[in-house]
């Protein structure tokens, strides 16, 4: 069973989920950047190679082509969203955790802490999917040449005034489907290298800035292995023109496999798993830095 402080506080989780959140972005948005570059990259002609042939290929191209702002392309989208969208997170496997316990001490169970995470999924796409369809536009944007939005709120008017609200959100079913499942993962997985690199008569609480950065980092890795392929097939549909999947991820799949084998599926792994280990090792110390903050200044929140 797991061991975790007590009592939860999702009201704690929320505030201090939002901080770790922005420290994920700054760190882990170039990968993101190259990871939806080579996810939306068009299928070569016959005879002709691809646009990147690879991770490395294409940091090298962007970094070439547009300097390091063309890594940062598209952030101001998930830096406005990431706050709420963690903090929203983080809240919901608190309030995940609260739901499943009868007593205010009760310690759960790592099938329930998988529960909880997978309850923070949901709470995030509400968020998330409108944030991601922006952010992957801008990010494939500067790799076609064209001009089309002027930034993210260009972005989201355009959107909103071509197809309305559901322009906007579309690519939820993906979103949800890629994210419930893997921030159970990610939850529990956090969880449980925390009280395995707690030192025995040790309380987790005290746990070395180096064993959360290693936990959280580990954890956004076994999160990210589960995700991958739902993220494919998001990143596909939500840069797609209107009406090229009328079946939605279905048709995605089909094309995907028909012309691309079942490899394509994990498109951007490499950069995925660069990015994942730094970027939620942040995220959590972060997390953890903010809620032992909140735990000083409002002990009884």
């Amino acid at each position: 069973m797991a061991e975790q402080p007590q009592p939860i506080s999702p009201v704690k989780n929320f505030f201090a989920g939002g901080f770790g959140g922005v420290c994920l972005v700054f760190v882990g948005h170039p990968l993101d950047t190259i990871k939806v570059r080579l996810q939306t990259q068009p299928k070569p002609q016959p005879g002709q190679p691809p646009l990147y042939s690879g991770t490395f290929d294409c940091f090298r191209k962007t970094l070439m082509g547009e300097g390091v702002r063309g890594l940062y392309k598209g952030m101001a989208a998930p830096i406005i969203g990431v706050t709420p969208m963690f903090a929203v997170c983080f809240f919901g496997f608190g309030l995940g955790k609260r739901l499943q316990q009868k007593k205010p001490d009760d310690i759960l169970t790592y099938p329930q802490l998988f529960a909880a995470g997978m309850l923070s999924g949901v709470f995030t796409t509400v968020i998330m999917a409108p944030g991601e369809r922006i952010k992957c536009l801008l990010q494939i944007q500067a790799a076609t040449g064209e001009t089309k939005y002027t930034g993210s709120l260009d972005c989201a008017k355009q959107l909103y005034r071509e197809a309305g609200i559901r322009g906007v959100y579309k690519g939820t079913v993906l979103t949800l489907m890629r994210d419930v499942p893997a921030s159970g993962m990610y939850f529990m997985t956090y969880e449980w290298l925390k009280n395995s690199l707690t030192p025995e008569g040790k309380s987790v609480s005290d746990l070395s800035v180096p064993r959360i950065l290693f936990a959280g980092g580990l954890a956004g890795i076994f999160n990210w292995a589960v995700a991958i392929p739902p993220d494919v097939l998001k990143s596909r549909f939500q840069t797609a023109p209107p009406g090229k999947y009328p079946n939605g991820f279905r048709d995605v799949l089909r094309e995907l496999i028909r012309e691309e084998g079942v490899a394509s599926l994990y498109k951007g792994f490499t950069a995925v798993m660069i990015r994942a280990f730094p970027a939620n090792a942040a995220c959590f110390l972060g997390f953890e830095v903010a809620m032992k903050f909140l735990n000083w200044i409002a002990p009884g929140l």
